[in-house]
């Protein structure tokens, strides 16, 4: 389960251990996006080489194709793909709120209308939990209503009371031996509803507790509100999820408002785009002054584009249109995002976390010292 090794004297960041059934979760933690059972651009080896411990794939897209018979007769999604460490599964609740156009929110779940050929799905907290046992996550997401920060109070209060029906439902429900389940936090920035889904989730006793309703098109600020509003009414000694989160800067203050886990697809789809993150901030590898700029992408970063290749060759790769360029590039982003967790969790460690976290706001991306290189 979830060790809480320590917490921050200056701020809420906590440093922790969860333990699942195909190892060890070192929080705070990123986990790369592997929708559909790979994350882009990247094979195993290089997330093993980029130190992750944890990927996320979704029940929705993996029931649609290739479907749940073919993974099952695999022997699950880590067979299927050969992943051997842990995997997190999200429920298709997001795609309750992306997919609005082609699904009808019933009493007892969703119906969809496949966005490959139209053919109906129903989903719902049985379907949903079902999926994720065939599937055999380590931790399995609850089926939620996930709803925006902007919506009417209405259509927020009914999505938290789905929320907690369907979770009332999920916990209920058949699950894989060792399989965890973490019930998600909706009510977008109101309070007390945060505070209501929050109250009745823990009262089911979940194994840990995400905080949905965020990046899904509100304000920084509204984002961490959402977060400031869940994270008072979540148990200490069991892990935090923000679902969908964020960029370098806005992970080192979600650590700082108590959270352990994060997902993002941010790292490989700013490198298709030609977008770098670096210990200065991010930068476009495609511009001009590239053309001529023999030196890595980060001479502070450990990862194999940075000791193999310069900006230059990269600008040239995206250029001729050779799909190595956005490979490369999202080895190293995935590098930077695993490297920030690493100097997170050394700076827990070692007490100085505040002070990093004011060195980051006061100058952006600083250097430093523990680099986190392999």
């Amino acid at each position: 389960m979830f060790d809480l090794r320590l917490e921050d004297a200056a701020t809420r960041a906590r440093l922790g251990c969860l333990h699942t059934g195909h190892g060890v979760i070192d929080t705070p933690a990123f986990m790369p996006v592997g929708t559909r059972a790979a994350v882009k651009m990247l094979d195993n080896r290089d997330l093993a080489e980029c130190g992750v411990s944890v990927i996320l794939g979704n029940a929705y897209h993996l029931a649609i194709r290739p479907g749940t018979e073919i993974i099952d007769r695999a022997g699950g999604l880590h067979r299927f793909m050969n992943w051997e460490r842990p995997i997190l599964t999200d429920s298709g609740g997001f795609q309750v709120f992306s997919l609005a156009r082609i699904r009808r929110i019933e009493e007892h779940g969703v119906t969809f209308r496949s966005h490959l050929d139209g053919s109906p799905l129903f989903l719902g907290p049985k379907e949903a939990m079902g999926i994720q046992r065939i599937l055999g996550s380590d931790i399995a997401m609850c089926f939620d209503v996930c709803s925006p920060c902007d919506a009417g109070t209405r259509e927020l209060e009914e999505a938290v009371d789905r929320t907690v029906a369907w979770a009332a439902v999920c916990r209920k429900a058949e699950g894989l031996p060792g399989q965890l389940v973490f019930g998600i936090v909706q009510g977008g920035c109101r309070a007390g509803l945060r505070r209501r889904c929050a109250e009745e989730l823990v009262a089911m006793d979940f194994d840990g507790y995400a905080v949905g309703g965020v990046s899904v098109g509100e304000t920084e600020e509204e984002m961490m509100a959402a977060v400031e509003m869940t994270e008072p009414h979540l148990p200490t000694r069991r892990p935090r999820y923000a679902m969908g989160l964020g960029t370098p800067d806005q992970l080192v203050e979600l650590v700082a408002r108590g959270m352990d886990m994060f997902d993002c697809v941010l790292p490989t789809r700013m490198a298709r785009n030609g977008t770098a993150f670096t210990s200065e901030g991010s930068c476009s590898i495609r511009a001009g002054r590239e053309k001529d700029n023999l030196e890595p992408v980060d001479p502070d970063c450990g990862c194999r584009t940075c000791r193999n290749f310069s900006r230059a060759y990269l600008r040239h790769l995206f250029n001729v249109g050779e799909a190595l360029g956005p490979r490369l590039l999202s080895l190293h982003n995935t590098w930077m995002y695993l490297d920030l967790m690493r100097r997170i969790r050394e700076h827990l460690r070692k007490g100085t976390f505040a002070r990093f976290r004011r060195e980051r706001q006061r100058t952006g991306s600083p250097k430093d010292q523990g680099s986190g290189r392999q």
